[in-house]
């Protein structure tokens, strides 16, 4: 009865010791200690040795972590799976994972429940060789339990600012935004609008500060009433695009800040019997396939979404191999399309709004009258 009592004792005790105890010990962080346990190879020797003791001391059984076998399956996880955004990032995920004979599980971020890191929980128990994260927001909690469990991880447009040593992959959203709005300026809109997604997302906050830069840089006050906060989303576009339309001083033109909320001012504008371009200029963000297939076509940032599923791919490969990064942390270059859904601003009679039939006054512009934008 005693051995058995002194077995029960010594494993209650071996449970006991965590991956966070031996990185207290050891002075440094539990990212550090999980990568030794795993093979990794970018710790310093030092470093190494000083974990691989504690280790030792510690009796740590190795054995509950992870195996290293290869499963041949990623993981994929979106804050939700209702946009072509996401099948844009899957599609390079894809890409890399035919080349390099690995499946892709794709799941969805379930929020608002009372168990932040329930679908942590759910990778953690089956076998995957690592984990994809876009566009969703990452609990200290949530990291720890994926890091605990030996499970790689690269995350796509994070949400909010990643750990240094988090690698992730996005896009230059600033330099979008600016680009959106100077090509505005340039056609001699003065008075534009913005919709941005959530406002605690990085890459709304991102797009909305090239906005502003660039009307700085024309010499143009920010004002906040310009400025709305959607959800990405179609809807979110037509809410915000018409409570902007709606405005006594109306804008001639608006960024909206994804293509879907493009799509959404769209709607918003024609029920308002007002014309894109000859009325109101639109500029998305994305350039999704169907961009160029809208009445107008729409002028857009083209976020280079199938590449950067493949670079976040390429990252997570290099990871689950044990071999060094070239760079943590990926920004992919963005670039201004322009088709057909702006134009210069028309010129109108004093007091009228611009509707649809009405005529500009002497001195409108040709695109007002009905030819296509400036190039």
């Amino acid at each position: 009865m005693r051995q058995q009592e002194g077995s029960q004792q010594r494993q209650l005790g071996e449970r006991r010791t965590t991956l966070a105890t031996i990185a207290a010990e050891a002075g440094v962080s539990l990212p550090t200690v999980s990568k030794v346990v795993n093979g990794r190879p970018d710790v310093a020797p030092s470093t190494r040795a000083r974990v691989e003791r504690l280790l030792d001391e510690h009796k740590y059984s190795r054995g509950g972590l992870r195996r290293r076998r290869r499963s041949g399956l990623v993981d994929l996880v979106f804050n939700g799976l209702d946009s072509p955004w996401a099948v844009e990032i899957l599609r390079g995920v894809e890409e890399w994972g035919t080349s390099h004979e690995t499946g892709v599980a794709v799941s969805a971020v379930r929020h608002g429940n009372a168990r932040p890191a329930s679908w942590t929980s759910a990778l953690a128990s089956h076998d995957t060789d690592g984990v994809i994260l876009v566009t969703s927001e990452l609990t200290g909690v949530q990291l720890g339990q994926l890091r605990s469990a030996g499970i790689p991880l690269v995350v796509v447009d994070p949400v909010n600012p990643p750990p240094p040593d988090l690698p992730s992959v996005g896009a230059t959203n600033w330099a979008g935004g600016l680009a959106a709005t100077e090509h505005l300026l340039a056609l001699g809109h003065r008075r534009i609008a913005a919709i941005a997604g959530p406002g605690d997302y990085l890459c709304s906050r991102a797009r909305i500060d090239g906005y502003r830069s660039a009307l700085e840089r024309a010499s143009l006050r920010f004002d906040p009433v310009l400025v709305r906060h959607g959800d990405f989303q179609h809807e979110g576009g037509f809410m915000r695009g018409g409570e902007l339309l709606d405005l006594d001083d109306r804008p001639t033109a608006i960024f909206a800040g994804s293509d879907q909320q493009a799509f959404g001012v769209y709607e918003a504008a024609r029920q308002r019997g007002l014309r894109v371009p000859q009325d109101l200029s639109v500029v998305g963000f994305d350039d999704l396939p169907v961009a160029r297939w809208v009445s107008p076509p729409l002028t857009t940032v083209r976020q280079p979404l199938t590449e950067m599923g493949r670079a976040a791919a390429q990252m997570l490969g290099e990871l689950v191999e044990g071999l060094p990064l070239r760079s943590g942390r990926v920004e992919l270059s963005t670039e201004l399309i322009v088709r057909e859904s702006t134009a210069p601003p028309p010129v109108w009679p004093a007091g009228e709004t611009g509707m649809a039939g009405e005529t500009p006054a002497a001195g409108g512009t040709a695109a007002a009258a009905g030819a296509g934008p400036a190039r």
